[in-house]
């Protein structure tokens, strides 16, 4: 299978390329993505033939049919790294808290957030290809806090690679920076930004379309490559774990083949429901995906009005603070799935350099036909912890959001599995603040002691460690000095 872009070609990049050049090197043409050509055709008993199988499995055949190229040794070593999960059976389990209502908990990996999901497998297989061709990568990652650690625990050490990872210095919880700036990989560089995620992950962006600093690596013998969902190598990892929703529902006896669900996905970037959207494209039964954002909303007006207008906006720091994005990278692909490239660079191009674009009436009703959304604020999600543990979940403020969207979107009386994509840990005094129903302002060590003795919750070592550990990085720098401390690095390594 080959790889297109979401703008189009410009005449010098490849007008085709093969999935291993699309995850080195992940800018494509005009500043756009790459996308699959087509999506794989599954055979028409693909979900049922993996009702038995494990996650392992289901995720080689799909791999397989996207016809990537990798050896088939790199991904089985790749898919083991699931086996380091709580449950290598099942490293992402599908719980039941409602009789309509289940969790995909998919924070049981390193790094206790649903990014190890897709970085695990990514990291050891994009290390693999450059190991091969005996070239030397810069992978670089921006992160609004879980992205970071993620991409810092699968690259570490790793021959031929080096990461810069950019986070947004008071934009992450104290067990997010922790998880950061602790790790010691000599390859390794963490940096802290005076700025907000969309000013990191604009910098990403624009250095990998810096034909100036990629010059200045090569002079290095470093060619540049990154770890976000800008990458598609992501994305494909991404799409597996939405199958696995639908033949967990199907094991459990909680329906029957075909009967379609709906899938709740918190969302910032709109990488992980872009996940979605691709597997339902490809025959997982989806009724329909429903965004669930925070007071930052735009993807629900973009959603309900085809409008995404982020003029004169300022981005709000909420206690859901993954989802703290103003420019959400991944609509792209969602845009050109359904209206082409040209459109897509017309739009994109707009957005760029306006900050707004209006889609037409038919072009919305067309994306409003796979998504719904809906947003709600800091209050509400605080409601939802204390409402949940009540009832024996504990969960995570970004789990939270997904609520509004059951009790508002469902159309259908259907089943629905909402994504916890970060484990309670990562976010311990909002939880707490929610549980006490105060606003005492706790440190991340405090309220994690406090509910994980009253509540009986579990503490995994890694987290507890974290507060003994040395930090490694202390780099906090303006964001235009970002390519001048990247390269700084680079020769000092």
């Amino acid at each position: 299978m080959n790889f297109v872009e979401t703008r189009g070609n410009d005449g010098v990049k490849p007008i085709e390329a093969t999935f291993s050049h699309a995850i080195l090197n992940p800018s494509a043409s005009f500043g756009g993505l790459y996308v699959p050509k087509e999506l794989p055709v599954l055979e028409e008993n693909f979900i049922l033939n993996h009702k038995d199988k494990s996650y392992k499995e289901l995720a080689f055949d799909i791999l397989k049919a996207f016809e990537i190229d990798i050896d088939e040794s790199e991904i089985n070593k790749a898919l083991d790294l699931y086996d380091n999960f709580d449950d290598k059976n099942d490293p992402c389990p599908v719980v039941k808290v409602k009789d309509d209502l289940f969790v995909h908990e998919q924070y049981h990996g390193p790094t206790r957030a649903f990014k190890d999901m897709a970085l695990q497998p990514f990291g050891s297989i994009l290390s693999s290809i450059a190991k091969k061709r005996d070239e030397k990568y810069l992978i670089l990652a921006a992160t609004s806090g879980d992205t970071g650690p993620a991409a810092l625990n699968t690259f570490k050490n790793k021959e031929n690679i080096q990461v810069a990872c950019l986070y947004p210095d008071g934009g992450t919880s104290d067990v997010q920076k922790l998880q950061m700036v602790c790790e010691d990989g000599k390859n390794l560089k963490v940096i802290g930004i005076k700025g907000n995620f969309d000013d990191a992950q604009s910098a990403l962006k624009s250095l990998l379309a810096s034909d100036s600093f990629k010059e200045e690596l090569q002079n290095d013998g470093i060619k540049l490559s990154a770890a976000n969902s800008v990458n598609f190598g992501r994305i494909i990892f991404q799409i597996i774990y939405h199958f696995w929703s639908y033949i967990q529902l199907l094991k459990q006896e909680e329906i029957t083949f075909g009967e379609k669900i709906y899938l709740i996905v918190p969302s910032g970037n709109f990488g992980n429901v872009l996940g979605g959207f691709y597997a339902q494209n490809m025959g997982v039964p989806i009724e329909k995906l429903l965004v669930a954002s925070n007071e930052n909303n735009i993807l629900t007006q973009w959603i309900n009005t085809g409008i995404y207008d982020i003029r004169g906006k300022d981005l709000k720091l909420t206690k859901s603070p993954a989802m703290d994005i103003l420019k959400s990278s991944n609509i792209e692909r969602v845009i050109y799935s359904l209206y082409g490239a040209q459109r897509t660079k017309e739009l994109m191009t707009e957005l760029n350099d306006n900050n707004i674009f209006t889609m037409t009436d038919d072009e919305t009703k067309k994306l409003q036909k796979y998504f719904s959304a809906v947003n709600s604020d800091d209050n509400y999600g605080q409601k939802i912890i204390k409402e949940f543990l009540d009832e024996g979940y504990l969960m995570d403020p970004h789990t939270a959001t997904c609520l509004k969207a059951y009790e508002n979107l469902k159309e259908k009386n259907l089943k629905t599995v909402l994504y916890s994509t970060a484990e309670w840990t990562k976010f311990s005094p909002t939880v707490l603040n929610s549980l006490n129903n105060n606003n005492t302002k706790y440190s991340d060590k405090e309220a994690l002691d406090e509910i994980s003795s009253k509540y009986n919750a579990n503490l995994p070592q890694s987290i507890k460690d974290l507060f003994t550990a040395k930090i490694n990085h202390d780099s906090i720098i303006d964001k235009e000095n970002i390519e001048s401390e990247i390269v700084k690095f680079i020769r000092e390594a």
